[in-house]
C-alpha cells in the first residue's frame, strides 16, 4: 500500500516539474502559444489535485503508528499545490496584463518585470528551501521509527530467548519428574 503512495508521490512530483516549467514559461511565450499554454497548465493543476486526493486516501489507510511521517509529506505537498496555484494566478495575470498592454500600445516598464522576476526567484527558493526541510523532517522521523523498530525488535527478542530457557527448565522438570514417578510405579507394583 504504501507503494502506491511512493508512486503517486512520483507521479506528483513529475507532474508538479513539468507545471512549475511551464508557469514559468508562459510570460516568454507569443500570444497564441501562451493561451494553449495556459489550458495545458489548467488541465495538469487538475491532474495533480486528483493525484493528492488518491494520495490523502493512502495515507488514511495507513496504520496510526506509522501515519504521522505520511501525514507530514501531505502537508508538503498541499502546500506546494497552493504555491503552484498562486504561481499560476500571477503568471495568468502577467498574461493578462500583456494581452491589455498589446491592445493598449503600452509597453510596461522593465523595472517591474525585474522586480517581478525577482520575486519569482525568491519565491522558488522559499519553495526549495521548504522541501529540502520537508525532505530532512521525513529524513528524521524515518530514523527514529527504524530506532524503534530495532528497540522493539530487540526486546521480542529478549523475551523469545527467556521463553526458550523457561521451556528448556520445564522439559528438563518434566522428565524429572516421570523418572521419579517411573520409579516409584517399580518399587510398588500392586499399588495405585
Amino acid at each position: 500500500m504504501s507503494s502506491d503512495f511512493e508512486g503517486y508521490e512520483q507521479d506528483f512530483a513529475v507532474l508538479t516539474a513539468e507545471i512549475t516549467n511551464r508557469i514559468a514559461r508562459v510570460p516568454r511565450l507569443p500570444p497564441d502559444e501562451k493561451k494553449q499554454m495556459v489550458a495545458n497548465v489548467e488541465k495538469q493543476l487538475e491532474e495533480a489535485k486528483e493525484l493528492l486526493e488518491q494520495m490523502d486516501l493512502e495515507v488514511r489507510e495507513i496504520p496510526p503508528q506509522s501515519r504521522g511521517m505520511y501525514s507530514n509529506r501531505m502537508r508538503s505537498y498541499k502546500q506546494e499545490m497552493g504555491k503552484l496555484e498562486t504561481d499560476f494566478k500571477r503568471s495568468r495575470i502577467a498574461y493578462s496584463d500583456e494581452v491589455r498592454n498589446e491592445l493598449l500600445g503600452d509597453d510596461g516598464n522593465s523595472s517591474e518585470n525585474q522586480r517581478a522576476h525577482l520575486l519569482d526567484n525568491t519565491e522558488r527558493l522559499e519553495r526549495s528551501s521548504r522541501r529540502l526541510e520537508a525532505g530532512y523532517q521525513i529524513a528524521v522521523e524515518t530514523e527514529q521509527i527504524g530506532q524503534e523498530m530495532l528497540e522493539n525488535l530487540s526486546h521480542d527478542r529478549e523475551k523469545i530467548q527467556r521463553a526458550r530457557e523457561r521451556l528448556r527448565e520445564t522439559d528438563a522438570n518434566l522428565g524429572k519428574s516421570s523418572r521419579v514417578l517411573t520409579g516409584m510405579l517399580r518399587r510398588h507394583p500392586g499399588r495405585k
